[in-house]
């Protein structure tokens, strides 16, 4: 079994015209800050994906100083307006060629973060709060997925 974590980016600023450029806020890099340390104490995941836009960087940035990943990317596709099937089937992928990573987190948005829960547990569809973490179980052999919950920031 493989543990996939999707996680929402954390608070960030007000919506502006260049949506990809907003900012996280202060409290969304504590958020962020935070539950890196609850990754690395609970889960210590081996690989990183990550959407392109600021604030899912600033989150992966703040939840690196608390975790190492053997495998590290930046995702064009896991945007706000990105495919989550197209998602899935990227990381199935990537989870295939990396037999030695137990647990990938994916950082992104909503409403993408929701729609990639779905695509591996029909009829599970969080709505994630800001630096919220999907926790979810993956067999790699059957496709078969089992969703754990929905962890949030203490704030």
């Amino acid at each position: 079994m493989k543990t996939i974590l999707i996680m929402r980016h954390g608070e960030a600023g007000p919506m502006q015209a260049d949506d990809a450029a907003r900012l996280l806020t202060e409290r969304g890099q504590k958020q962020a800050f935070d539950m890196g340390e609850w990754l690395s104490r609970v889960h210590n995941p081996g690989a990183i994906l990550v959407s392109p836009y600021v604030r899912a960087q600033q989150t992966a940035d703040a939840v690196k100083q608390s975790n190492e990943f053997t495998y590290q990317e930046t995702c064009s596709d896991i945007i706000p307006s990105g495919s989550a099937s197209f998602a899935i089937d990227y990381l199935e992928t990537l989870i295939s060629m990396h037999e030695e990573v137990d647990t990938w987190l994916v950082i992104a948005h909503m409403p993408i973060v929701s729609y990639m829960v779905d695509q591996l547990v029909h009829g599970e569809m969080p709505i994630f709060p800001t630096a919220g973490v999907a926790v979810i179980e993956y067999c790699p052999k059957t496709h078969k997925s089992n969703y754990k919950g929905l962890q949030a920031p203490r704030m």
